[in-house]
């Protein structure tokens, strides 16, 4: 167990928003949070758009691949942030469990993926202050 505090962010295919939420926290954090990302129904690989919006603000997602929402990955997290993956994520006792409604990126270009790319980094930063208030 890590004493670090740990987040796991969940959407549908684990191909945008989760990804894109996961590039934040783990450039923003500064390796002082661990961070997982999974998806409910993944995709065969990350949104090429939300890939493209990353790379415009420095984070590169080229490498990362959706990968399926566990039970080990929800009991391993402090944190739970679904992002439209309805019921399909697990709920144990104990956990911190948040909701953020944002659009799916799914079959959009990156003209529109920017600012649901812009309101998920401003999101993770009010999530850090949260999680790391002493060291910001």
């Amino acid at each position: 167990m890590s004493d670090k505090p740990s987040v796991l962010f969940v959407c549908v295919h684990n191909a945008g928003r989760s990804q894109m939420a996961a590039g934040f926290l783990i450039a923003l954090s500064e390796d002082r949070v661990e961070v997982r990302s999974a998806g409910s129904a993944p995709a065969d690989g990350v949104n090429p758009a939300a890939v493209e919006a990353m790379r415009e603000v420095g984070i590169d997602l080229v490498g990362q691949r959706p990968k399926i929402l566990t039970v080990d990955a929800v009991r391993a997290s402090d944190v739970v942030i679904t992002m439209g993956c309805g019921d399909t994520c697990p709920v144990f006792p104990g956990k911190r469990y948040l909701d953020w409604q944002l659009d799916d990126p799914a079959g959009q270009g990156v003209e529109a993926v920017r600012p649901i790319r812009d309101e998920i980094r401003t999101r993770v930063e009010a999530l850090l202050a949260e999680l790391l208030p002493a060291h910001l």
